[in-house]
C-alpha cells in the first residue's frame, strides 16, 4: 500500500513538473544545453555546469577538469550544430517581440517588475537587485531586450516574486554580456557575440549562449533546474513500480 501511494504521488509530481518546466519552452534542441559557444567556451576554477554543453561553428573547450559538466559535451558536432540553430531562432525570436516598455538609460538595480517585453536601446545595467513579480500567473514572462550589452556589478542580482517561473525569462543581448563578481542571476542569456561570467557569478533556472563568440567563466556555477524536464531519476523509480506490479494492479 505505500509503495502504491508513492507510486502514485510520483507520477503526479513528474506530470507536474515536465508540464511546468516546457510551458515556456522556445530553444528547440537547445533547451537541454546550459552554455553554448560559437567559438570556444573557456574555465578557470571550479565551475560547475548542470545542463549540456556545447561548441559550434568552434571546436576548443578548456578548463574541464578542474569544472564539471553534470551533462554531456558536445564540440563541433551535429547535436551541437542544431542546438546553435535553434537558439539562434530562439535570438531572432525574442528579438522580434514587441516591447512594452521603454527602459533605455534605467539601471535594473532597484526596480520591481511585472511581466512584460523590456528594450533597451543600447546597453542595460544592473548595479543592485532587481526584482520580478508575477502577481501570482505562473505563465508570465520577462523579456529583455538589448540593442548592445548587458553588465552587471559586482554582487547584484535578481529576485523572484509571487510565482515566477524563473525559466520564462530571457535576455536578448545586441552585443555581449558581462556577469560582475558574485552576481546572483536567473533566466537565460542569448548574447549575439560573448559571455563572460567573472568569479563567482552564478546562473540559476537558465542558460548561457554565446552566438558568434566565447563563453568565458571562473568558478562559477550555471544551473538549468528546472527548466528541462529530468525524467531519469523518475524513471528509475517509476520501473519500480511497473516491477512491483503496482500498475497492472490500478489498470486492471
Amino acid at each position: 500500500m505505500k509503495l502504491a501511494k508513492l507510486c502514485t504521488a510520483t507520477m503526479l509530481v513528474t506530470l507536474i513538473t515536465s508540464a511546468s518546466a516546457q510551458a515556456g519552452m522556445i530553444f528547440g534542441s537547445a533547451e537541454t544545453f546550459a552554455v553554448l559557444g560559437g567559438s570556444t567556451v573557456t574555465n578557470t576554477g571550479s565551475t560547475v555546469v548542470t545542463g549540456n554543453l556545447g561548441v559550434w561553428p568552434g571546436s576548443a573547450l578548456t578548463g574541464f577538469p578542474p569544472g564539471i559538466v553534470n551533462g554531456q559535451i558536445h564540440l563541433n558536432d551535429a547535436v551541437a550544430q542544431q542546438a546553435m540553430s535553434d537558439a539562434n531562432t530562439a535570438y531572432n525570436g525574442l528579438a522580434s517581440r514587441a516591447p512594452t516598455q521603454d527602459l533605455t538609460g534605467t539601471d535594473l538595480g532597484g526596480l520591481t517588475l511585472t511581466p512584460g517585453v523590456y528594450f533597451f536601446s543600447s546597453s542595460a545595467f544592473l548595479t543592485s537587485t532587481l526584482t520580478l513579480d508575477a502577481q501570482g500567473d505562473p505563465n508570465a514572462e520577462f523579456v529583455f531586450q538589448m540593442g548592445s550589452t548587458l553588465i552587471t556589478a559586482s554582487n547584484s542580482s535578481i529576485i523572484t516574486i509571487n510565482g515566477v517561473n524563473n525559466c520564462n525569462i530571457y535576455w536578448q543581448v545586441g552585443s555581449s554580456a558581462t556577469l560582475g563578481t558574485n552576481t546572483a542571476f536567473i533566466g537565460s542569456i542569448v548574447a549575439q557575440t560573448s559571455i563572460t561570467l567573472n568569479t563567482d557569478a552564478s546562473i540559476t533556472d537558465g542558460r548561457a549562449f554565446a552566438l558568434n563568440g566565447a563563453v568565458t567563466m571562473d568558478s562559477n556555477m550555471i544551473d538549468l533546474g528546472p527548466c528541462v524536464p529530468s525524467p531519469g531519476a523518475a524513471a528509475l523509480f517509476l520501473s519500480a513500480c511497473f516491477a512491483s506490479g503496482f500498475t497492472r494492479r490500478r489498470l486492471a
